[in-house]
């Protein structure tokens, strides 16, 4: 029977007929990726032990031979017994795939590429769009960055970029120039750092009479390329933009003269030499993106999608000590516990936590800091919750890493303790500056922290006026706004939000007068009649369109005009058309109740899921403690109560500087009552 495998897309076994094999579990799959990767050699026992676990079990060898054992019953089911296995060949002291090339979809994709050497267009395209075909995803889909994978993912991945650039190429000299443009826009969409993507692309549409949309196109190319990278196009991109411009005659489909062929090789040449001003320009580029995310929304916004950009491209250059430069350029102090694009920011602490891992041993301490604060800051908001309002009451005491938070969700805290020991040790005060907000970012395991969190914010100030850190010394203050709000230290926040606004003023730093408008807000609702907050809210919800802080924006002022109409026990209004945002899962059984819908408020509060441990924790068990009492469900009474203990001597949501739904205290008398 043959057997076909494919990595090329999730790693998958397939019998003659096309019919999937059965290959067990993810460490079965893991030991054929493995010796996929190692080409036909032999892989030892020892070596895929060491490649499965971080931490082998005392019988790791047994389990290989195990997952070895089943994988040949899978791919040879007929096999009678005590034959020996004619594809995973047991040799010397390990293991090997032994198959023809053809049966492996990598390497019959890598087998075509390079048997077509100088075959004319209708082979090239034929060919390729056979081979690419055999392409279902990433290749070994189904494995993260496993250190034995980096290098064969990242071969193929190449591979497969240069598979496409040439089909196109192909299809450009048969005349079907038009035919290559949706390819190759998609193409340059998902790498625009590669020039010869962009340089087709202009051609094909060229050749397409589209010489405005090819003129576009360079200029986007040359301004992606001098934003991003802080290089100019090399001499080709250059050249096809001229020839654009004056109709040159070698852009027919007729074969290119001799002078061409030269020029093309004199600037193929050349290109090569980039590479190396590459990597100075990238962390040029992550400089840019730190200084532009201060600048407003847009800047924000933009500064958010360039760095990953940026940090993408340096893995790809394979450099891991450029790409923890470029990852640790990007300390833009953040006060804000939700993030405003979360997946970005789980693929960033990926990134850094892949780049710590490669980092040679001994020194680098500053980068390792730099990368650990980054995890840190960009872990905020997900520390993990139990489960649903109505869970056990569980892990509330401190332990050794910190309440309820043990193993991989440790990460991020370990993190930002290991940053700021370094940092202090080392005695380097931008360092510090950066690890104490990654410790900000992680001082929220539980609630009534707000103490914590005042002495962070006391020592970014007094650290950053120190030493000119005027980002940091703004990010200290506004810490400190939150934490005194939460106390109902008035007088001291509003010390901290004009010292917060003047810094602002004089270094040109929009974004702070956000969060002191809302400041001012809140401080109107905890001291003025209800009429005035409302307006005051209004007022405040005028400054975040186009602040760029779409994690800060969601569902705020809706929450917020329902805050004090719950402080003030006015009627709760259902606006229909409120966008709640994150926050719905909490307002929602409130809303209800205010409606008479009290068994429907009580099926929606046990469905809910426990509130994220952030700025806003206080403020949703206040809202599920209402509706819990409201609908008599003593569990999540339960539940609420322990959760806001710890807040006691707090007001209930207002050290997020933003909203407050009174103290935390009544909302313990009330539970106590109920």
């Amino acid at each position: 029977m043959r057997v076909e495998f494919g990595v090329l897309g999730a790693v998958i076994a397939r019998n003659g007929a096309g019919d999937p094999l059965p290959l067990k579990g993810p460490r079965h799959r893991a030991v054929l990726a493995r010796l996929v990767v190692a080409h036909r050699r032999v892989v030892p026992v020892a070596r895929l032990v060491e490649d499965l676990w971080d931490e082998p079990p005392a019988d790791a060898v047994g389990a290989v031979r195990t997952f070895v054992s089943d994988l040949r019953r899978a791919v040879e089911p007929d096999r009678p017994p005590r034959t020996p296995p004619r594809l995973l060949v047991t040799e010397g002291p390990g293991y090997a795939l032994r198959v023809p090339k053809d049966d492996v979809d990598a390497w019959r994709f890598e087998a075509v590429l390079d048997g077509l050497g100088d075959a004319g267009p209708d082979r090239v395209a034929d060919r390729l769009a056979e081979a690419l075909g055999w392409w279902r995803g990433p290749a070994f889909a189904d494995f993260g960055d496993e250190r034995w994978l980096r290098t064969e993912r990242s071969r193929l991945t190449e591979l497969r970029l240069h598979a496409v650039e040439r089909r196109a190429e192909a299809r450009i000299g048969l005349g079907d120039a038009a035919g290559a443009v949706p390819d190759l826009d998609a193409h340059v969409a998902e790498h625009p750092w590669r020039e010869e993507g962009w340089r087709l692309l202009a051609l094909a549409l060229y050749r397409s009479a589209r010489q405005a949309d090819a003129l576009s196109v360079l200029r986007r190319a040359r301004g992606m390329l001098h934003e991003h990278l802080g290089v100019d196009p090399g001499p080709r991109l250059r050249r096809l933009e001229e020839d654009v411009l004056r109709h040159a005659g070698h852009l027919d489909p007729d074969a290119p003269s001799a002078v061409d062929l030269v020029w093309s090789r004199a600037t193929a040449a050349y290109e090569s030499s980039l590479a190396a001003r590459a990597r100075t320009r990238l962390e040029s580029t992550a400089g840019l993106m730190r200084d532009l995310a201060v600048t407003g929304g847009g800047g924000l916004e933009s500064a958010r999608r360039h760095r990953v950009a940026a940090v993408a491209a340096a893995e790809q250059l394979g450099d891991p000590e450029l790409t923890a430069r470029v990852i640790g350029l990007y300390d833009v102090p953040a006060v804000w516990t939700r993030s405003d694009d979360p997946e970005q920011a789980r693929w960033l602490v990926g990134a850094a936590e892949r780049t710590l891992r490669l980092l040679p041993s001994g020194g680098h301490d500053a980068t390792r800091c730099r990368l650990l604060a980054t995890v840190a800051v960009e872990s905020r908001g997900v520390l993990p919750v139990d489960g649903t309002v109505d869970g056990a009451v569980d892990g509330l005491v401190d332990g050794p890493v910190e309440g309820a938070v043990s193993g991989a969700s440790a990460r991020p805290l370990l993190a930002a303790r290991h940053a700021e020991e370094i940092a202090r040790r080392l005695d380097d005060a931008s360092l510090l500056a950066f690890a104490l907000n990654g410790t900000f970012m992680q001082t929220f395991r539980r609630t009534g922290l707000a103490a914590r969190r005042d002495d962070v914010g006391a020592e970014l100030v007094a650290l950053s006026a120190r030493h000119q850190l005027v980002r940091y010394e703004v990010l200290g203050h506004l810490v400190r706004v939150q934490a005194r709000s939460a106390v109902a230290d008035l007088t001291g926040a509003d010390r901290h939000a004009a010292a917060a606004d003047a810094l602002a003023a004089r270094h040109d730093l929009p974004l702070v007068a956000v969060f002191t408008t809302w400041y001012r807000a809140l401080r109107t609702a905890m001291t003025g009649p209800p009429a005035a907050a409302l307006d005051g809210y209004e007022e405040a919800a005028r400054c975040l369109p186009g602040s760029g802080m779409p994690g800060l924006r969601g569902g705020l002022l809706p929450l917020a005009l329902l805050s004090v109409r719950l402080r003030h026990g006015e009627p709760v209004v259902t606006d229909r058309d409120a966008d709640w945002g994150p926050y719905e899962p909490w307002v929602r059984p409130v809303l209800l109740v205010g409606e008479g819908r009290v068994e429907e408020a009580g099926e929606a509060l046990r469905a809910a899921p426990a509130p994220p441990r952030d700025l806003m924790s206080e403020a949703m068990w206040c809202l599920v403690a209402r509706a819990a009492v409201a609908v008599g469900d003593r569990d999540v009474m339960a539940r609420a109560r322990a959760e806001l203990a710890p807040a006691a001597s707090e007001q209930g949501g207002a050290g997020s500087g933003l909203i407050t739904l009174g103290p935390v205290a009544d909302h313990l008398d009330m539970l106590a009552s109920a």
